[in-house]
């Protein structure tokens, strides 16, 4: 089984491929502009033997388990220091590498938290079961249907308040893209298939078009779509 490659000192490596959560850290990476090494470990369910001897580096492989023990990715070690959560890898990012990314004062930072915490806990529950619904080729099925329909119910009230707050805002704290702007972008892109919630929120749609509209965004989009499936 591929072993992890040797990490290079004093540089951030993210382990993870693109199609994966790790795609936010290499977008923020891409913001702050800091060089950093790619070690692309793939989800073990997208393999059929994972554990096989010339199987990639994946998240079942011991080499990875010994970064994160949980076997998910993304992963980050910034010289020694390592952290398993994605938006929380950028939280991280954006305060040790400062400028605007990062939260100017007491107050940003927990402006900029608790939208991080509050698009995990209220958004991404619902919204990946729409993207695996999709993944697993079960939107035109009855119980594909439902279970869309479930999640987008359960989705109104968080696009309502974010619409509520861009009253006015063009980005979410401190009138200026930060952080908060990339974890929660990232967090409502898995809800794109579902036209209708945007079209009923304009201005989450609009402030969802111009996060994507940044060259980071679209370097590592570039990135992610030439992964294979």
């Amino acid at each position: 089984m591929a072993a992890l490659p040797t990490e290079e000192a004093e540089m951030l490596t993210i382990y993870g491929v693109y199609r994966s959560r790790a795609s936010r850290n290499y977008w923020m990476a891409g913001e702050l502009g800091i060089p950093f090494k790619s070690v692309p470990v793939i989800q073990a369910r997208r393999l059929a033997d994972p554990l096989a001897a010339d199987a990639p580096i994946n998240t079942r492989s011991p080499s990875f388990l010994a970064v994160n023990p949980m076997g998910l990715i993304p992963a980050i070690d910034d010289d020694g220091l390592v952290l398993t959560e994605s938006l929380a890898n950028n939280l991280y990012l954006a305060r040790k590498h400062g400028g605007p990314l990062a939260p100017a004062d007491l107050s940003e930072e927990g402006q900029i938290g608790n939208w991080t915490m509050w698009a995990a806990t209220e958004v991404e529950p619902h919204a990946v079961k729409i993207v695996l619904a999709y993944d697993a080729g079960m939107e035109n099925t009855p119980d594909g249907q439902a279970l869309i329909a479930t999640c987008m119910r359960a989705l109104e009230k968080s696009f309502a308040r974010l619409e509520a707050h861009l009253d006015g805002r063009d980005n979410l704290v401190g009138g200026r893209f930060t952080v908060a702007d990339v974890n929660l972008a990232e967090v409502f892109r898995y809800t794109m298939s579902q036209a209708a919630l945007f079209e009923q929120h304009p201005r989450v749609k609009a402030w969802l078009a111009r996060c994507q509209s940044r060259p980071a965004f679209k370097a590592m989009m570039e990135e992610r779509l030439k992964e294979t499936e």
